[in-house]
């Protein structure tokens, strides 16, 4: 019988034993199975890709610490992607090491926590801090929820919201404690400790930089104000240079951005290789989200803000600022300015431009893209007018409504889901300088600006005019954009432009920011209750309904919806403050997401399709709308519902060509409903009933 000591020290030889590593042939499944390359497996391991290729073929072996690090990884996938036969691996709870000590740092326990994913990075592992399970919200009860994909180098998702007692609510319903008690502390926690952030949506693209979310009780912690107050708008207020917060930060050797500690601060310092080192801090308190865009989301518990923040992330992109914002970062996001190039005098991989984006360089646009106030409007002195494409805002006159219309009960209007994002599919759009032509043949497939006279093109009286937003015909020669003149072209007449600013590299910019806004917006629908297959009755139900089955649901629509028109309006964004001077260049023009022409051409798609629409339905019900206000349409109806007078076959489906009801972009829905005589009353006094019925301007 063997003694005890004996037992212990074959134990102890076992554990202290180098991990064990799969077949080799399994390494590479894993890897093939996470979609990772050889070459991005040597980088995050810090050696070659052959010896990758060698790993894999069982030629030799990584030795500790790299073993070590490699062994997690594969562990992280074979639960993640378990061979085809095989039941998926559970993850086992561990204890996670502790977080080194900080001044009033309580230690973490980990009972029932989730062992974190392995990093893919071989340097010193952070030690995650404790995860637990969030408690059940006090005011809204949590429902199902959008995951963020597993990535070994983020278990914890893109984001927290931390809470003043130190907890971090998470996505997926779990808490971190963090122990920071200053801002530098928390931006250490977050980078080393916290697991947070998000991968690249491209392969040329960056990670997404973690987010924390501060509440009110957080941010005094911290030792910043509850409230940012002053003359302006609590949004574009920021510290001061000499307040406490930021000197701590720059005793700490980190850095802000140009705008400054304030609602949306980012903390950074110089990215270390392909390392960057940066967090994003939003501040409920300081009206970080907007009401507008996040409705009721600030007054939302922590755990419920993570949720809706959480589900945002996976779906669109981790928030770095308003939803504007945000819909321009994913404009580049999805099309990042450069890739890997080999620079064949050297051999060295260098940033090179990456075909289809942007660029790295801002672009002035054409003296008619501009706007008045741009420097190659004043500089040159340019009289020669501006693109004026922009949302109808059309009323019809009162004596050009029939007898037949006056009779009708109802003024029903018919709201356009998302209707830039629906121009924007497929939509091609200039990626080069433009260039200046004279008298050019008109060619409906070259994006740019055309001067052109259309006032010759007869339109429907009872129909706004396609060519401009108030639906009033032209007078003489204006500049248009592309759709514009081709749907000239389409109602059969000829064009003879003028002059025109053309663009000789072109390309579909804007298709992977469209299918991404529209799988997020068409799933949290469908979270919603509001699915495809229900047919148009039962839509209608259920969008009556939807803002009341989810709260944070809604939210997150709200936001996205938010985020198309912000991001499409950011394209062209004007010089704020009041210390701007005409003439001067404003710090938007400095990116080459600056682009009055791309915002142009979403525009002049979305209002042409409106008009064409609005044709189809003249020619296939008779009917004819009372006003038109961006993407919503007002129609005298017999009844209060689209059913009673939208064209639908003997089979009982939709015509096509007209509106459709669904939750598509593009498709419509029901906006309001309101007396026939209360909405002729109101066009009388001037007002348009597609504002009125929206309840609000847009």
């Amino acid at each position: 019988m063997p003694s005890e000591e004996e037992l212990f020290a074959s134990v102890d030889a076992l554990l202290n034993e180098e991990p064990h590593l799969p077949p080799p042939a399994e390494r590479a499944r894993l890897r093939e199975a996470a979609g990772i390359t050889q070459a991005r497996l040597a980088a995050a391991l810090k050696t070659t890709t052959q010896s990758v290729k060698n790993w894999e073929n069982g030629r030799s072996e990584p030795k500790s610490p790299r073993l070590d690090a490699y062994q997690r990884l594969l562990n992280g996938w074979a639960a993640k992607y378990p061979a085809p036969g095989t039941a998926p691996t559970a993850p086992v709870a561990a204890t996670v090491p502790a977080a080194p000590a900080e001044p009033g740092a309580s230690r973490a326990e980990t009972a029932d926590a989730p062992a974190p994913q392995a990093s893919a990075v071989p340097a010193a592992a952070p030690a995650h801090p404790a995860v637990r399970p969030a408690a059940p919200s006090r005011h809204l009860a949590t429902k199902r929820a959008a995951q963020p994909a597993a990535d070994p180098r983020f278990p914890h998702g893109p984001l927290a919201v931390l809470d003043g007692d130190g907890c971090a609510y998470g996505t997926g319903g779990i808490v971190l404690d963090c122990p920071a008690t200053t801002v530098p502390e928390l931006v250490e926690w977050t980078l080393r400790e916290s697991g947070l952030g998000a991968a690249k949506l491209n392969r040329y693209g960056k990670d997404s930089d973690p987010l924390v979310v501060l509440t009110a009780a957080a941010a005094v912690k911290l030792g910043l104000p509850e409230r940012l107050e002053g003359h302006e708008q609590r949004r574009s207020l920021r510290l001061p240079e000499d307040h406490p917060v930021v000197k701590q930060v720059v005793k700490a050797k980190w850095r802000l951005t140009q705008r400054g500690f304030g609602p949306w601060a980012r903390i950074y310092r110089k990215a270390q290789g392909r390392d960057r080192q940066c967090v994003q801090l939003a501040i409920l308190s300081w009206d970080a989200l907007d009401e507008r865009s996040w409705p009721g989301v600030a007054d939302m518990e922590p755990a419920d803000v993570a949720r809706v923040l959480g589900v945002y992330a996976t779906r669109v992109i981790t928030p770095r600022g308003s939803t504007a914002v945000s819909g321009l970062e994913l404009m580049t996001a999805l099309r990042p300015p450069t890739r890997a190039v080999r620079d064949e005098a050297s051999g060295n991989w260098v940033p090179g431009h990456n075909p289809g984006s942007l660029g790295t360089e801002p672009m002035d646009p054409a003296p008619p893209e501009a706007t008045a106030e741009h420097p190659v409007v004043v500089d040159s002195g340019w009289s020669g007018g501006f693109l004026n494409e922009e949302a109808y805002q059309w009323v019809r006159d009162v004596s050009l409504l029939t007898d037949e219309e006056c009779t009708l009960p109802y003024a029903v209007g018919l709201d356009l889901n998302t209707a830039f994002l629906a121009a924007a599919a497929r939509l091609v759009v200039g990626l080069s300088a433009p260039d200046h032509f004279h008298a050019p043949v008109f060619n409906p497939k070259i994006p740019g600006s055309w001067l052109v006279d259309l006032s010759h093109v007869e339109v429907d009286p009872l129909l706004p005019s396609p060519f401009t937003p108030d639906g009033t015909r032209p007078t003489g020669p204006a500049w248009y954009q592309t759709h514009t003149v081709a749907y000239a072209q389409e109602l059969g007449y000829n064009v003879t432009p003028i002059e025109a600013y053309l663009r000789r590299e072109t390309g579909a910019y804007l298709d992977p920011w469209h299918d991404r806004l529209k799988t997020a917006y068409v799933d949290t629908l469908a979270d919603l209750g509001v699915t495809k297959d229900l047919d148009d009755r039962a839509f209608l139900a259920a969008m009556e309904q939807h803002k009341d089955a989810d709260p944070a649901m809604a939210a997150v629509l709200a936001a996205i919806k938010a985020t198309v028109k912000g991001g499409i309006g950011k394209l062209r964004e004007r010089p704020q403050g009041r210390k701007y001077k005409e003439g001067e260049r404003w710090p938007a023009l400095q990116r080459p997401t600056w682009r009055p022409d791309i915002r142009a051409a979403v525009i002049a798609k979305a209002r042409i399709n409106m008009h064409r629409k609005l044709r189809n339905m003249a020619a296939m019900t008779g009917l004819y709308p009372l006003a038109v206000l961006s993407d919503c349409v007002v129609y005298p109806s017999p009844g209060p519902s689209p059913l009673d007078f939208l064209p639908y076959a003997a089979s009982g489906k939709p015509q096509p060509g007209g509106f459709r009801l669904g939750p598509t972009p593009g498709l419509a829905k029901l906006e309001g409903v309101q007396s026939m005589l209360w909405a002729v009353d109101l066009m009388e006094q001037g007002y348009n009933p597609a504002r009125h019925i929206k309840g609000g301007d847009v």
